[in-house]
Parts: C-alpha cells; structure tokens; sequence
C-alpha cells in the first residue's frame, strides 16, 4: 500500500492536468499580439487572452512535478493510470458543471467503471 500522500499528489496533478487542458482549449494564440500595456489586465481587454496563456505556462510544470513526486512512492504504471483517469473523470465533471454539455447513462457506467478500477488499485495494488 501506497502512503496517503502519493495518492494526494495524484490528485493534485489530475486537478493541474484538467485546468492545464482547458486552458490549452481557450487560449488564442492569434490574439496574443493584440495585447496592449495599458489594456492587458482589464477583464475586457487582455485578460481573457492572458489568463489561459499564464495557465497553460504554469499548470503544465505544476503537473509534471506532482506526478513526479507520486511516482516516486509508486509504480509507474498504477501513478499513470490513475492520473489519466483521473483526469478524465474531472475533465468531464468539469464540462457537465461549467459548461452545461449533457451525459448518457453510459457515459456514468465507464465512469463508474473506472473510479471502480482507481478503488482497486489502491486497494490491491502492491
């Protein structure tokens, strides 16, 4: 058994991966050259375009470190595996509660399936 910690981590870097992935999803690369100093920092001016660039320059790092730090008490593959599905889970909770974008009921049962997968390998993983 894993220590707490290490599972902490992956969650950790579960949560920077899936704001990592939706600032790659909005940020405007097109738009960066429009920035402007006296406008950058103001909600209607350049802050729409800075924020998901800062973030996707920040939670990249922030992620590789902490599945780093986690894979260092745990095989690679089990930190691997709970951390992409991890992140899939939260990307799709993301998406149902910011969003508004709808789910199956089949859907739910992978998901189901695979939070039952994380369970197991916490628990029998050795």
């Amino acid at each position: 058994m894993y220590g707490i910690l290490a599972w902490i981590f992956l969650v950790f870097a579960a949560f920077s991966e899936t704001a990592w992935t939706f600032c790659l999803k909005f940020m405007k690369f097109r738009s960066l050259k429009t920035l402007r100093f006296i406008s950058f920092y103001k909600w209607q001016g350049g802050l729409p375009i800075l924020v998901p660039f800062i973030g996707y320059i920040l939670l990249g790092p922030a992620t590789v470190y902490f599945l780093s730090v986690a894979m260092k008490e745990m095989p690679t593959a089990t930190a691997f595996a709970v951390w992409t599905s991890a992140t899939l889970i939260f990307i799709k909770v993301a998406e149902l509660v910011f969003f508004k974008q709808s789910i199956s009921l089949i859907e739910v049962f992978f998901m189901l399936l695979i939070i039952a997968g994380i369970i197991g390998l916490k628990i029998y993983a050795v």
